[in-house]
């Protein structure tokens, strides 16, 4: 269950990074509660499965789900720039996010 709950704390970092681009600053109230919200519900979650799960695996997991997924976003959502080497460079992450899920015993 620990697993689960540090996907879910990775995407609602996802959702806190977002939200907060939205907030201008915290300037715009909805966006600025959304941001909150989901940053306390992130590190419920992140706490709840470092109960279980080391720390130096937990916090990595959690962080990359959040930057690789804010990369997406941002892509797909925002209209970032999608180079080959900015693609190429978070494949990197998930790369060394699946190896340390893999290394777990």
């Amino acid at each position: 269950m620990a697993w689960v709950y540090l996907v879910v704390a990775g995407l609602l970092e996802v959702v806190w990074a977002y939200y907060m681009k939205q907030s201008a600053g915290f300037s715009k109230l909805a966006p600025s509660i959304a941001t909150i919200v989901a940053m306390l519900a992130s590190f419920a979650l992140l706490a709840a499965a470092m109960k279980t799960l080391p720390l130096g695996t937990a916090y990595t997991i959690w962080t990359g789900i959040g930057a690789a997924g804010a990369f997406v976003v941002g892509i797909v959502v925002l209209g970032e720039q999608a180079s080959a080497l900015r693609v190429a460079s978070a494949a990197l992450i998930v790369v060394g996010l699946i190896g340390l899920k893999l290394s777990e015993t």
